[in-house]
């Protein structure tokens, strides 16, 4: 393989193999390159990139990519793995695809396939799990250290960025690579994967000259580390070495990226600091004024900093400009760097405080700009059915990096003429739901306020990189994102153990639209009901179903098949119900949740037995043997529905709160009365005359065991209630209103529940 030495590197009529070493997502050597391209005229550019994503190269040329973007390859097996290989619109490999494409010359990747570089890398995970140590970080660390301005990022801008042409830039970038080749090689299993890149390279190039292609119309376009990998006194990669190479099946795609994605602050290893500053760069580059970037980005600066409210003037930026230049000219530097722009902001925009301009900085230098890919070039069947998607329900618009809202109203839209756009905002809402149950982040549903209005629904929309991984890793369960969450729900019911499991695939078939996982998730509810034996699970399932039924016929999906599951569930737990009432203090806290929990469906549900539930409120009212708190509870329902007069409450708080019954019972008991209708109870002023009778009536041994459970009753009152509550037993007690209000209003500190705790759980009878 005839292949330039480096004393003939840099000679553009060479008749050896021309080999261009860059930094990735470099402007100047994006630039560099293309000035070199347009003198070398090659016939065929080779790419440091997989191999196997050539088939996607005559996409990649097209006019509509808008970068960045990123070409990635996945794993077909779970756990998914994946290479993406980014592109920014200033890429050096992007930049002379582009070339290729102007020019008509051939371009190639020559890079290891994607299939063995996966298989590959699985393997040496598998080894060196949680142990892998880089290092090319020690030596970059090495680099920061040696380094004027302790940063390679700098030093690389400062160096590199400002080669006055491609020859200066060549050599510069062989001696960079050669010495980092020099202080990283060390026999580890990096290296040795580098090693074995750098031999299917080799082979690449020989293949082609071999083939009839002149060594001298090549141009190899490689990372500088590598440019002393693909010399010629190395062999090539033989046929016998690459089939000994294991594979991997795999699928590729092209997809839009990021400039976030794209920083090193994403943890992108070859990334930059900065992305849309770089850009500033390369603007400036093609337009031959290389001091341009610097009033871009002090301007950009500026404003940024006004939008976040920072006062800052056309003067400070002026003085910010020529302070950059004068700090570049003590590091003997033609222009400012980042750095140098950045320290001049931070003095004459910030009063030298950095902190007040972090958030501008990051606008500026990170930028929020998101590349986009025309809908169906070389896209998974699942990215075309997701951006399709996006088409039909008009969410284009939201596919940006910033977070957006969107209302939704469910009904029927009368004042339009189409059924689809009748129904527009229900089909959004079962794409977005189909998103969000996939674990695809672009839609944040706000609270559970469907709740409130089951006609309404308020989303956040915020596109990222990660959705679009997250949207071809969802591939593997089908090919749309129908068939993909047809898949997941199916797969999630086969795997259910309890009724509280299947309903969270019911609530996700409902709101996602899916009568088929629906109707299949109902049966599978139907099955197990028989068997559900916890009250608690029983109650929250059928408060779920309950807020389903709610709904109405507002999202089109047949609701009946759930009656006759509710029906059964509602008279299992009024079965059940008084039996689970025999419980110590700790069980009565979710006892007392599903109670409450089984009355509100009972009044959402005309259909259901409703007579039943309040024969079993009444037998837990009026039985001794239960926990009293959850007694308490059945009466104050038992009031609200005005199945309990005056007098019978009367007397059943001279029961309750007697002498002869045990002072925490009683209290116990008053605390679940108090737990529910608080505003029926405050208006009874018997009951508060009663209560203040038996705390009066209690010596101090009692009172004790009575404080904790009427402590917390009163506790959860809201300010309101505390004040009605204050004027009752001060008009009982003959004292001041105000006074009696305080001492209730006061809310527990840490100590005094940290006390109370302490007194729930004493043995009074020791003392």
């Amino acid at each position: 393989m005839d292949i330039k030495t480096d004393r003939d590197l840099y000679n553009p009529n060479s008749e050896y193999v021309h080999i261009f070493g860059v930094r990735h997502h470099s402007p100047a050597a994006a630039m560099h390159l293309l000035n070199f391209l347009h003198e070398v005229k090659p016939k065929l550019i080779l790419i440091e990139g997989p191999s196997d994503f050539n088939e996607l190269i005559k996409d990649l040329m097209s006019k509509k990519i808008k970068p960045p973007m990123a070409i990635m390859a996945y794993t077909l097996e779970v756990p998914i793995n994946t290479v993406l290989y980014p592109f920014s619109l200033y890429s050096p490999e992007y930049q002379a695809i582009c070339f290729a494409r102007d020019f008509g010359c051939q371009c190639e990747f020559c890079d290891l396939p994607s299939n063995i570089s996966l298989s590959l890398e699985k393997r040496e995970k598998e080894d060196d799990e949680g142990s892998k140590k880089s290092i090319k970080g020690e030596v970059y660390k090495k680099l920061d250290e040696s380094s004027l301005d302790r940063d390679d990022e700098t030093f690389w801008e400062r160096v590199m960025e400002q080669s006055k042409d491609y020859k200066a830039y060549m050599q510069g970038s062989y001696i960079y690579g050669r010495s980092l080749r020099e202080l990283t090689l060390e026999g580890n299993k990096e290296d040795a994967y580098n090693l074995i890149r750098e031999a299917y390279m080799r082979k690449v190039i020989d293949s082609h000259i071999k083939s009839g292609t002149a060594a001298g119309d090549i141009v190899v376009i490689v990372g500088a580390y590598h440019i002393a990998g693909i010399t010629p006194d190395l062999e090539p990669m033989s046929e016998k070495e690459l089939k000994g190479l294991k594979r991997t099946e795999i699928k590729k795609t092209i997809m839009p990226y990021s400039y976030f994605r794209l920083s090193e602050r994403s943890g992108y290893g070859a990334g930059n600091h900065a992305p849309a500053y770089y850009e500033l760069l390369w603007e400036a580059l093609l337009k031959g004024d290389v001091e341009h970037h610097a009033f871009s980005y002090l301007s950009r600066l500026a404003e940024s900093y006004r939008e976040y409210g920072g006062l800052v003037s056309s003067a400070q930026v002026i003085e910010a400009v020529e302070l950059s230049y004068n700090l570049a000219k003590l590091h003997d530097s033609t222009i400012p760097t980042l750095k140098d722009l950045r320290d001049a902001a931070v003095t004459c925009m910030a009063e030298g405080s950095f902190a007040n301009l972090a958030i501008a900085c990051a606008k500026v230098e990170i930028g929020t700009k998101i590349g986009s890919i025309p809908e169906g070039l070389s896209q998974t069947s699942i990215q075309s059915d997701f951006y399709s998607e996006l088409g039909r329900l008009k969410l284009d618009k939201y596919k940006s990096l910033t977070a957006q809202e969107l209302r939704l109203d469910l009904r029927e839209n009368i004042k339009v003429k189409s059924e689809s756009l009748a129904f527009m905002d229900l089909e959004r809402s079962f794409f977005l739901h189909r998103l969000r149950t996939l674990g695809i982040d672009f839609a944040i549903l706000q609270g559970n306020k469907q709740e409130k209005a089951t006609w309404s629904e308020e989303w956040i929309l915020r596109w990222t990189p990660e959705a679009e991984i997250q949207i071809v890793e969802a591939v593997l369960k089908g090919d749309t994102i129908e068939q993909a969450l047809a898949f997941l729900l199916k797969e999630k019911l086969s795997n259910v153990s309890n009724i509280r499991e299947v309903m969270s695939v019911i609530e996700e078939a409902y709101y996602c639209g899916m009568p088929s996982a629906l109707s299949l998730a109902v049966e599978t509810l139907q099955g197990i009901a028989v068997d559900a034996a916890a009250i608690v699970d029983i109650a929250d399932t059928l408060y779920r179903i309950s807020n389903i039924l709610s709904y109405g016929d507002i999202r089109k999906l047949d609701r009946k098949p759930l009656e006759p599951i509710v029906s059964q569930l509602f008279l299992r737990s009024c079965l059940l119900l008084p039996g689970e009432c025999v419980c110590d203090e700790a069980a009565s806290v979710e006892i007392a949740k599903a109670i409450m929990l089984l009355h509100e469906v009972s009044v959402k549900q005309e259909f259901l037995d409703i007579s039943r539930w309040h024969r079993t409120l009444e037998e837990i009212s009026k039985r001794d043997d239960l926990n009293t708190k959850l007694s308490g509870i059945a009466t104050a329902i038992l009031i609200e529905l005005s199945k309990i007069s005056d007098e019978e409450m009367s007397v059943e708080m001279q029961r309750r709160l007697s002498r002869g019954v045990p002072a925490d019972l009683g209290a116990n008991w008053f605390e679940g009365l108090a737990m529910k209708n608080r505003y029926s109870l405050i208006a009874r002023l018997s009951i508060w005359r009663q209560l203040g009778e038996y705390i009066d009536s209690l010596d101090d041994e009692e009172f004790k065991r009575a404080l904790v459970s009427l402590r917390r009753a009163f506790a959860d009152f809201n300010p309101a209630e505390k004040q009605s509550i204050a004027e009752n037993l001060a008009e009982i007690w003959d004292l001041n209103a105000l006074s009696v209000a305080e001492a209730l209003a006061t809310t527990l500190n840490e100590e005094e529940v940290e006390k109370l705790s302490e007194l729930a759980e004493f043995d009074f009878d020791d003392i």
